[in-house]
């Protein structure tokens, strides 16, 4: 095969992934919405534990097809239950109390600061360093934050609890990021992904006993609509979405990847207008574009990009240098 074919191939893949990603993002948008549906028809610690242990059990099944699943050692079990307490049970315990008291429009702005959060977090935990472009990405993300929350509740005193537990969520959720990091170098993070799913939603579960004891009747009374909507959360949403995300950043680098997650904010405030009937503020369309700008300067991905693109066009530079000489 010719070098200008292989090329092709190449960037026709790269657009596979871009596609896949786009996929993902649309996914993961539109599970906010699936998310406030499922918490608001069940009772949501209850049903987020059934759901969050039928995407892990997803994931093993598809692993195990993959020929990737094996058990960890005992450093990465402890890694995992560490990881798994806050990615998995923090997370999707204060994400289902969060959208069963706020707006899905709301939630899935204030999901968009994941990026920045964990920024934040590395610069406290790792020593990461800062730039002028990330700290004024952090700031404008923020102030996107303070249009949804703030401006568009009517004031301080009106700001919803929902929103404050969704904030939670996402924090809780970049500091796993921090360990998930760690252990990636021995662990496979898909799999890693499976053991927190797994082991996360059971500790969900004992937390459901005592707080909803009721939680498990309440799920006969749920339509068969629902229950799709619980299917497609599970399995396409966390299980596949995450390991096709997870796939892209191996192919395509962690940059490119992270660039797309501008979308998901998109996703949901589109779906909260089409399947909630919820009506888009102006401070919420204000607070999306400066969380989209800010998640953009402030994750480092558009420093990043810019040296890739920089560092690729200097290496076409120097072949057909090369190729003169």
């Amino acid at each position: 095969m010719k070098q200008k074919e292989v090329k092709q191939l190449a960037k026709a893949q790269k657009y596979q992934i871009y596609m896949l990603l786009v996929f993902v993002m649309a996914a993961w948008g539109l599970n906010v919405i699936a998310t406030k549906i499922i918490v608001t028809t069940f009772l949501p610690v209850t049903i987020t534990a059934l759901r969050v242990f039928t995407a892990g059990i997803s994931v093993f099944i598809i692993l195990g097809f993959l020929k990737k699943v094996r058990l960890p050692t005992r450093k990465e079990i402890r890694y995992i239950l560490l990881a798994g307490f806050f990615n998995v049970v923090c997370h999707h315990y204060f994400l289902s109390l969060g959208l069963s008291k706020t707006s899905a429009s709301n939630g899935g702005l204030i999901l968009g600061l994941g990026p920045l959060l964990t920024t934040i977090v590395a610069f406290f935990l790792l020593g990461t360093k800062i730039t002028f472009i990330r700290l004024l990405g952090i700031i404008m993300g923020f102030t996107g934050v303070t249009f949804i929350v703030v401006l568009g509740s009517g004031g301080v005193s009106a700001v919803s609890i929902g929103d404050f537990y969704v904030f939670l969520a996402i924090f809780t959720q970049a500091f796993s990021f921090i360990i998930i990091k760690k252990i990636s170098k021995t662990l496979d993070p898909r799999l890693m992904t499976g053991y927190m799913l797994v082991i996360g939603s059971v500790i969900l579960f004992i937390i459901s006993l005592f707080k909803e004891p009721n939680g498990l009747k309440g799920m006969a009374h749920g339509s068969v609509d629902v229950w799709m909507i619980f299917i497609a959360s599970a399995v396409i949403a966390t299980a596949i979405g995450h390991m096709i995300y997870n796939s892209a950043i191996g192919k395509v680098g962690v940059a490119e990847s992270a660039i797309f997650i501008n979308l998901n904010p998109f996703f949901s405030l589109i779906g909260a207008v089409i399947f909630l009937d919820e009506h888009i503020t102006a401070s919420q369309i204000f607070g999306f574009i400066f969380i989209l700008f800010g998640v953009l300067f402030g994750s480092g991905a558009l420093e990043e990009f810019l040296y890739q693109s920089k560092l690729k066009r200097k290496l076409v530079f120097l072949n057909k240098t090369k190729d003169f000489n």
